[in-house]
């Protein structure tokens, strides 16, 4: 008889281990989050993301003229993204000293760490809000990513000009469905980064049964791609994007 108790107890102590172990935004009401909550959601959650993009190398001023230009490209993902020190140093021998592409850091690619994020996905939206944070955001509906951390200060200018070269290098994509294009990009300046938003249509009608959205864009010298999984992005029963 003892053992038959027993049973009951342990699958209500399974059940709540189980609900313990899901995280904040299936286990507790958003009006239940705290400011801890919500930044664990900003920061990690199906929504938020700190993915590995790569900073391609710079091209030479010989490479250049090639295609058909006088001097490095300017703007956002090109002007500060090389680590200071990491420009050639030329030795005074001529003999000895480096030359080429070989000559700096910089004419390498090399890896960089970057946060996506869903702005316009409600738990985010929520999640902001408990945690006082006002992103930088576009005007218009849609499905609003971020890239943050894109190195550069200095920028000045309207967000929307600045962003406006980003267009055409960015896209959501599916498996067996054309690409979507943003239909807007704007690049803010932060204290020591650029946030860029994408804007991109709601007609796209990205539903779950796609499986999955890879996101691509380049930004000046940075590409950036990262597949999100739709089956886990779902918020109160429903996908939010």
């Amino acid at each position: 008889m003892h053992n038959v108790w027993m049973w009951p107890v342990c699958l209500i102590v399974a059940a709540a281990s189980l609900t313990a172990a899901d995280p904040v935004w299936k286990s507790k009401p958003a009006a239940q989050w705290t400011e801890e909550d919500a930044k664990q959601i900003l920061a990690t959650s199906p929504w938020a993301k700190e993915v590995s993009a790569v900073v391609t190398r710079r091209l030479t001023e010989e490479q250049l003229r090639e295609g058909g230009q006088m001097g490095q490209p300017r703007g956002v993902g090109n002007e500060g993204v090389d680590p200071k020190g990491s420009g050639p140093k030329v030795d005074l021998n001529v003999f000895t000293g480096p030359g080429g592409d070989d000559r700096s850091a910089r004419s390498l690619a090399r890896p960089i760490v970057l946060r996506l994020r869903w702005e316009s996905a409600m738990p985010v939206r929520i999640a902001e809000l408990k945690s006082r944070v006002e992103p930088p955001t576009v005007e218009g509906d849609g499905y609003r990513i971020a890239v943050y951390g894109v190195p550069g200060v200095g920028f000045k200018g309207n967000p929307r000009e600045l962003g406006k070269p980003l267009m055409p290098l960015a896209a959501l994509k599916r498996e067996g469905k054309k690409d979507v294009r943003p239909i807007r990009a704007e690049a803010f300046q932060l204290d020591d980064s650029v946030t860029v938003v994408y804007l991109f249509p709601l007609s796209a009608e990205i539903v779950k049964k796609d499986g999955q959205v890879r996101f691509e864009a380049q930004i000046g010298r940075i590409v950036i791609a990262h597949t999100f999984e739709l089956s886990e992005m779902e918020f109160m029963g429903k996908l939010e994007l």
